[in-house]
């Protein structure tokens, strides 16, 4: 088909470093084409050999396509230039009149690009999809921009509209923090080990199979352990409206790790964690203890009192002497109204956001059809 254009000819590498520490905002890539905090610890690093990418250009990445199934290749759309890792590769569109870079990114979008790029990838250990390689896939690209401005039109359109409502979360967050903010004031404060006790009830009879963990955001995630040969009896199982919690790395991550269980079946945890629950939920509710961990100032307290051992550990009896500010239960029901309904939009966010992506195949697929109906009346 006379529309299919070879990429390469359409694209070009940027080169520019961050020779004069200007820019501080370092992000990666992951395999779900999106931009993210960098994890890698760069206190001893030379920040200036950094590559700087702008707004309309691509981070890319051409390690481990073969092995992810994944092309990593992500579209920078913030006004706020940020740095990536010199491994990345930066590229922009030659000339936006010809490709526009919103209409390039929906159509590596597609889970038939991806899967394209793993069969073109390399057989090395890291299966690669080097420039060279990546440059010769052909996309196809209407001689009218016209036509890439009406698709990328109605894509964008359905961004705007999600982050809209992902920005009246935000809102939401905001009154939320607001609120709890105001009760550091109130005379009535007790302390956590007032509040909690420990269970410790193992998972003996092997009955659950679900093993989480925790992450630094306070999510149970699943666990990437490899647990094929581990006595899955001795694991912790923690229940609805009860805590996990690790005291490991605090100060290090700047971040007390404790997590709410709001899931109706069990599931099991590392036996390094601790879980605990309420002890009387007409005094204080769990969801309104977990708000209160959610709070940024309770991050740094606990990075604060952490000991200076090499895990910077928060330990139960320190973390447990934490006084929290207990107001009237209505009160806190009614802080826990906003919570679940922050919760319950937090989920429709996600479910709007999953269901844009799935749109660019579709949308992808009308341009194949009207460049495939255009060449056979010319063949006619």
């Amino acid at each position: 088909m006379s529309n299919y254009k070879r990429l390469g000819d359409y694209i070009q590498l940027v080169d520019k470093r961050n020779t004069d520490l200007s820019v501080t905002n370092l992000l990666g890539i992951n395999i779900t084409k999106n931009f993210m905090p960098s994890v890698a610890n760069v206190s001893g690093t030379d920040l200036s050999k950094y590559k700087v990418i702008e707004k309309g250009q691509f981070a890319y990445s051409a390690m481990q396509v073969g092995r992810d199934e994944t092309i990593r290749l992500a579209l920078y759309t913030n006004d706020e230039p940020a740095i990536i890792s010199p491994a990345y590769l930066v590229i922009e569109t030659k000339d936006e009149n010809e490709l526009i870079p919103e209409y390039m990114m929906m159509w590596f979008q597609r889970p038939e690009s991806d899967r394209y790029g793993w069969f073109i990838s390399d057989s090395s250990v890291r299966a690669s999809l080097d420039w060279e390689r990546f440059c010769e896939i052909e996309i196809p690209i209407p001689d009218d921009i016209e036509e890439q401005k009406k698709y990328v039109a109605l894509y964008k359109g359905l961004l705007v509209n999600q982050k809209t409502y992902e920005k009246s979360l935000d809102d939401l967050q905001l009154v939320c923090n607001s609120y709890m903010d105001r009760l550091k004031g109130i005379e009535n404060h007790q302390s956590i080990s007032e509040l909690v006790k420990l269970i410790d009830k193992r998972n003996a009879d092997k009955t659950v199979s679900t093993l989480l963990g925790i992450n630094v955001d306070k999510v149970f995630m699943s666990s990437k352990a490899n647990v094929s040969t581990t006595d899955l009896s001795k694991y912790k199982i923690v229940e609805k409206e009860q805590f996990a919690y690790s005291a490991m790395q605090v100060g290090r991550d700047e971040t007390v790790r404790v997590v709410l269980y709001s899931q109706e079946t069990p599931a099991i945890i590392s036996p390094a964690y601790l879980v605990f629950e309420v002890i009387d939920k007409e005094v204080i509710l769990p969801e309104f203890l977990m708000l209160w961990f959610y709070r940024p100032e309770f991050n740094r307290y606990g990075w604060f009192i952490s000991d200076g051992s090499v895990r910077a550990s928060l330990e139960w009896e320190r973390f447990t002497e934490i006084m929290i500010p207990i107001p009237d239960i209505k009160i806190q029901e009614a802080i826990v109204t906003i919570y679940h309904t922050l919760e319950a939009r937090k989920k429709i966010n996600e479910k709007l956001k999953d269901s844009i992506k799935p749109l660019c195949p579709v949308l992808m697929r009308g341009v194949v059809e009207k460049i495939f109906e255009s060449s056979k009346e010319l063949v006619i």
